[in-house]
């Protein structure tokens, strides 16, 4: 059984027509071989792997050819290698500087191929000084080094400095599919494609992996097998989760996140991966730059398919909210719920019916629970809701106003209105049920959904008295409204009343209040108020004109009752509590 010989070794290049990805480079060095304008000292840099030392190697070897050698003649003879790493001291170099002095037994040139060279202390270096500025005619060094900024400056000023650069994925590709091709491997382009974004630009790195993978699965190297080898994540699952995102399936992509960690993938990894492939797609909206995908002709595809459905402004959007994500992941000391939240968001950006400002409070903003309700067959809307329904409205509505006609002018009421008596909802009841904030967009929906209703279903007004009334009329019966209301427990709704004293402008009754939110509660309770008013004034054209004066600072003291009141409406198992402990307000 012969020694397996790995295929970073097997297939190592023997000429500069073989060196993969460094075409500038090879061509320098060729160009100066021919012309004899090769320098003394030259510095090979740059990132592992990508073929510094097989370049030192072809140029030792190539510079002592002069046409008439032989195809397996190395001139190991005058080949020297160096590991910095194991000779950094100043012996060491004095040693090196005494072997320089001999001229080579065979060739023209002693080439000395130093690996790693910032590995050499100072002392090192300052002692190698002034052989490398002005070495014999027949020396040549080669540094080769990764970390081209631990090397002092003088060095680099006696060099010539090569920047090898990261080898390309269609390169790594090419040259992968070429020795799968040798050894008879039958290899998917998706596979190759997976091993060549996994070496990071080292191709050395790249046949390490591919070895590994084929010892894994053998003669047939599939896509599937690669992934599984490799524990790399799956593109497939960031293009199922972009579209639950854009369906804005909160809990199915939470269960995608969960599936992927249960499979030992690292959260920040996802994260990272999932803004890659928002930023693909957005590269994918215009033509010119779809070559900037670095991935196979399949995948392209499906690339291209999903950009058509996706909006940029989502793209930008989702872009910015990730990478906020990927900044605060290593700080949080809770990372699954960072990426959860980062999740939500996102699936949270394309949600309709709802009328967003473009801020940054909206970048935080999450579909509630209540959205999913209606998918998984739970909808409890009507609980969740304390609004009157239309028809009670409806029907308070008609029997005032066939009350005031019965009064004045009779009118007969349409049969069409004529609607059985529905209980009254009391807002503001102790004890009465879950109330939705005045400030929620539900409840402004329902609002502008009811009064639609109630003027669609309202009785003609042409018949109703339209009587003149004074200020001091005007106040008598707001006063006695307000003792109604107070008898009625709405105490909330009473200091809103009590607040300013109502004016009488061109008709119309004016209310002053500090904020929007005293506003809205009373909009949503002046129903009755206006009823009640047009009732006893006799005027049924009269309104309720409400203003907002936010520089008037002011602070109304609550009592207690009133404090309590608007505690229960926020969790009415308040008023469970008080009663089972019997406590007092």
């Amino acid at each position: 059984m012969e020694p397996f010989i790995v295929s970073a070794r097997k297939y190592r290049p023997t000429t500069f027509k073989d060196v993969v990805g460094q075409q500038a480079i090879t061509n320098t060095l060729e160009n100066a071989i021919e012309n004899n304008h090769l320098a003394q000292a030259l510095l090979f840099t740059g990132p592992r792997g990508v073929g510094k030392t097989t370049c030192a190697r072809i140029l030792a070897k190539k510079i002592n050819q002069d046409g008439n050698h032989k195809e397996d003649e190395d001139f190991a003879f005058n080949i020297f290698e160096l590991d910095a790493a194991s000779n950094n001291s100043v012996d060491d170099i004095r040693n090196l500087i005494d072997q320089v002095r001999i001229p080579p037994q065979v060739g023209q040139y002693k080439v000395y191929i130093i690996d790693e060279v910032h590995m050499l202390s100072s002392a090192a270096f300052n002692a190698f000084l002034k052989t490398l500025e002005e070495p014999p005619k027949h020396a040549i060094f080669i540094l080769a080094t990764t970390e081209k900024h631990k090397i002092i400056p003088t060095i680099l000023s006696r060099c010539q400095i090569f920047d090898f650069r990261r080898i390309t994925v269609q390169d790594i590709k090419g040259h992968l599919a070429s020795v799968a091709k040798q050894e008879n491997i039958s290899a998917q382009d998706d596979a190759l494609h997976v091993i060549a974004q996994k070496a990071d630009g080292a191709l050395r790195d790249a046949l390490s992996i591919f070895d590994r993978v084929v010892s894994f699965s053998g003669a047939n190297l599939s896509r599937e097998a690669v992934t599984e080898n490799l524990n790399v994540l799956d593109y497939t699952y960031y293009f199922s989760i972009t579209d639950l995102v854009l369906e804005n399936n909160i809990p199915q992509v939470l269960l995608s996140f969960n599936e992927i960690l249960g499979k030992g993938f690292d959260g920040h990894h996802f994260i990272m991966g999932l803004a890659s492939h928002f930023r693909d797609l957005l590269v994918c909206k215009n033509q010119e730059t779809i070559s900037l995908l670095e991935v196979g002709d399949q995948v392209k595809n499906m690339y291209l398919e999903q950009s058509q459905k996706t909006p940029s402004q989502f793209l930008l959007e989702a872009l910015e909210v990730a990478n906020s994500c990927d900044l605060k992941y290593k700080t949080s000391r809770n990372q699954r719920l960072l990426v959860e939240l980062c999740l939500m968001q996102l699936t949270s950006l394309t949600a309709q019916g709802e009328k967003k400002k473009r801020n940054k409070l909206d970048k935080r903003f999450v579909l509630p629970p209540a959205h999913f309700k209606e998918i998984v067959g739970q909808a409890k809307e009507k609980l969740d809701t304390p609004e009157p329904t239309p028809i009670a409205q409806n029907t308070t509505i008609v029997e005032k106003k066939q009350e005031v006609q019965n009064n004045d002018n009779p009118v007969t009421a349409p049969k069409s209105q004529q609607v059985i008596q529905s209980p009254q909802v009391i807002k503001g009841e102790v004890g009465s049920k879950k109330r939705v904030s005045a400030l929620s967009l539900k409840s402004i929906q329902k609002k502008h959904q009811l009064a639609k209703e109630i003027s669609d279903r309202s009785p003609s007004e042409e018949n109703l008295p339209n009587k003149a009334f004074t200020q001091e009329q005007m106040i008598t019966h707001w006063n006695a409204y307000t003792e109604i209301v107070k008898n009625q427990g709405k105490y909330n709704f009473l200091s809103h009343l009590s607040m300013n004293v109502p004016t009488l402008i061109d008709g119309m009754i004016h209310l002053e209040f500090p904020n929007q939110t005293i506003k809205l509660e009373v909009e949503r309770d002046k129903f009755d108020l206006l009823t009640y008013m047009r009732k006893k004034l006799q005027n049924y054209t009269v309104d309720l004109v409400i203003n907002v004066n936010e520089l008037e600072v002011k602070r109304y003291a609550y009592t207690d009752k009133e404090k309590y009141e608007k505690l229960v409406e926020k969790n009415p198992n308040l008023e469970a509590l008080r009663n089972a402990f019997e406590l007092d307000i």
